[in-house]
């Protein structure tokens, strides 16, 4: 009976271990949505952001999840279009601070703060943060891209 019960138990918090990795991976709010997933982006509608360069508040009753990662969208169309190519979509460095990346860390990122370079989209921390990347944008990215293969995989309380 012990037994039974004792890989039960390790079959059931393996089952949450991806669940676990990608919070450590991409910058989701806390709980999940109706799809069983944390939400990303903080419910704005990637592909408005990127397509329109326009930041629209998604819907949950248009929700893609993409890497263990629930989206919000506008429209079917945009759901549609993100499920199509959500690569084209996805926030860099996992949705974290691009500056913030760039210095070995994990911080929110903020929608009100991006910048789309190359069809890109880049989040960051607040106002000032922002300012200081646009001093830099090419270094900036640069140095974000050289850290997150470092820091992808480790929890953002552990940096």
């Amino acid at each position: 009976m012990k037994t039974t019960l004792s890989i039960a138990t390790l079959a059931l918090g393996l089952a949450f271990l991806p669940s676990a990795f990608a919070a450590d991976e991409h910058n989701v709010v806390p709980g999940l949505t109706a799809a069983g997933a944390p939400l990303g982006l903080h419910g704005v509608d990637p592909v408005a952001f990127v397509d329109l360069d326009n930041r629209v508040d998604g819907s949950a009753a248009y929700t893609a999840v993409h890497d263990g990662v629930a989206y919000y969208f506008d429209s079917k169309a945009n759901m549609d279009a993100f499920k199509k190519n959500p690569a084209q979509y996805v926030p860099a460095h996992g949705g974290f601070c691009t500056f913030g990346v760039s210095v070995g860390k994990k911080f929110d990122g903020d929608p009100r703060y991006a910048d789309i370079r190359n069809g890109t989209l880049y989040l960051f921390l607040n106002e000032e943060i922002f300012r200081m990347y646009q001093k830099d944008k090419d270094g900036t990215i640069r140095k974000a891209n050289a850290q997150w293969q470092k820091i992808e995989h480790v929890a953002a309380t552990d940096l």
